[in-house]
């Protein structure tokens, strides 16, 4: 019977090479178009994916402010469920990228098939867990009579797709992290036409309503599962999944779960922290509920694309790490700063600029309107710190860095939730949006020290310690 080894070719030094060519060079001291040819795919993906949050709002803005109040409150709950497949994900995509610039090809796939493995039924457990505690759930966002029957159906028909969802982000990481950021793009793409062609069909069509649009995102994670299985069963990159590659070794989960769990972690408290916004806004009214809605719909548009670019690139600073090649890592993480710092503040100043033309696309509720107007143009004051916020925490995940790339727990974290608590009974509707720009601020500062930190050990890395290049 056939070992693990077979599919690769033994190396003396290391412990394996493979025998299929990378997609992508990593270690290519072209550094613009490698970061590029990483980077685009990947921030056109995850872009693609938030269009596809706006194009499904805008469907159900057609069915009237409770729909729309229904669906925004579904977010964080779609946010906390994605927190188990952003830390596999994360875990596993660190894992790989390190152990390929180590050269160390079978324990890369070893750490792939694993993070699968462990998808599936943690995707599973959460499904029959929280089905029957939807109605508990709503009520404590603060749900209104009007809003509850809505976002049940919306929320139970998302929570059926959660497992193909879960499999689709940790495969999404695993192919991002060997390079292969276009197929991801590809794959995302695919899943995006497939749910704005399917929108109107199930919401309107056949008459839906929100459940149609939870519908058309399920079919839509389906198909991309499938194309994911494709990739991996057709030998499509380095790194091989294989029922024989699992391994559950302690000390294997653990190195996944180490730099995995504070990326779960910042996805648990950004549900929880989207949670509190509504819940403190729901005294307000359903209308303010919707305009809150709204604003964060617009700041999770132009934080993906970052948060794209990041992990695109990220792939880069793990190889390097695992490599030892302290220059290119440098090189590459100044460049990555640039980048999301001018987009950070750019998209800042063009959503305070047109905040009122950009709210307009979602709703023609005139006091809706004027709500979420003065909600973005606050949510956005400080928004060019984010990009300063995600860098760090994609180069500290790149180098395993668990206990600092806590950081990242800050801005919708321990900042964040005491302010949200305290600010709307201080100062009513107004504290509200104060919570979240002055926990954007703190943020930001604590991401730039840590930021400087981490040049310095760089460079001091560079001066004094031996630089070993594979390949």
């Amino acid at each position: 019977m056939n070992g693990p080894n077979t599919e690769f070719a033994l190396d003396s030094k290391r412990n394996v090479m493979p025998k299929k060519k990378q997609h992508v060079d990593l270690s290519d001291q072209n550094l613009l178009s490698l970061i590029l040819r990483l980077a685009i795919p990947s921030v056109v993906g995850l872009s693609i994916h938030a269009l596809q949050q706006v194009v499904n709002a805008i469907f159900v803005g057609a069915l009237g402010a409770q729909a729309i109040a229904a669906v925004s409150m579904t977010l964080p709950i779609v946010v906390l469920l994605a927190a188990a497949g952003q830390g596999i994900g994360v875990g596993a995509a660190s894992f790989i990228s390190r152990h390929l610039g180590a050269r160390e090809y079978l324990e890369a796939s070893r750490g792939a098939s694993t993070a699968l493995a462990l998808a599936a039924p943690i995707g599973i457990i959460v499904t029959l867990t929280l089905l029957p505690n939807l109605p508990g759930i709503f009520a404590t966002l603060g749900a209104t009579p009007t809003i509850m029957p809505v976002a049940l159906d919306y929320a139970g028909t998302v929570l059926l797709g959660y497992t193909p969802m879960l499999l689709n982000t940790v495969s999404g990481f695993i192919v991002r992290a060997e390079g292969y950021t276009r197929f991801s793009m590809w794959v995302m793409m695919t899943a995006f036409i497939l749910n704005a062609v399917l929108d109107p069909v199930f919401i309107f069509s056949l008459d839906l309503g929100v459940r149609g649009a939870a519908l058309a995102t399920l079919v839509s994670q389906i198909s991309a599962v499938g194309l994911y299985i494709v990739y991996f069963t057709k030998l499509g990159g380095t790194v091989l999944v294989r029922i024989s590659h699992i391994s559950l070794r302690a000390d294997r989960i653990r190195q996944l779960a180490l730099v995995g769990a504070p990326a779960t972690m910042t996805s648990i408290l950004s549900a929880l922290a989207v949670m509190l916004l509504y819940g403190a806004a729901a005294p307000f009214g359903d209308d303010s509920i919707a305009a809150v809605g709204i604003a964060v719909r617009i700041l999770m548009v132009g934080a993906l694309p970052i948060t794209g670019f990041c992990i695109g690139a990220q792939a880069i600073l793990g190889f390097g790490w695992g490599a030892r090649d302290y220059a290119h890592i440098l090189r590459a993480a100044k460049f990555m700063l640039f980048v999301t710092i001018a987009f950070s503040v750019l998209y800042s100043a063009a959503v305070v600029i047109f905040a009122r033309p950009l709210v307009s696309l979602f709703s023609d509720n005139e006091y809706v309107t004027e709500i979420a107007v003065s909600t973005c143009i606050v949510f956005h004051l400080f928004f060019g710190l984010f990009g300063v916020q995600s860098f760090v925490t994609a180069i500290l995940q790149s180098f395993g860095r668990a206990r600092l790339s806590a950081i990242a727990l800050a801005r919708q974290g321990y900042l964040f939730i005491p302010a949200v608590l305290l600010f709307p009974l201080v100062a009513g509707f107004n504290g509200l949006l104060a919570s979240q720009a002055l926990a954007e601020l703190g943020a930001g500062i604590i991401a730039l020290i840590v930021m400087f930190n981490q040049f310095g050990e760089l460079r001091r890395a560079l001066r004094h310690g031996p630089q070993e290049r594979s390949g």
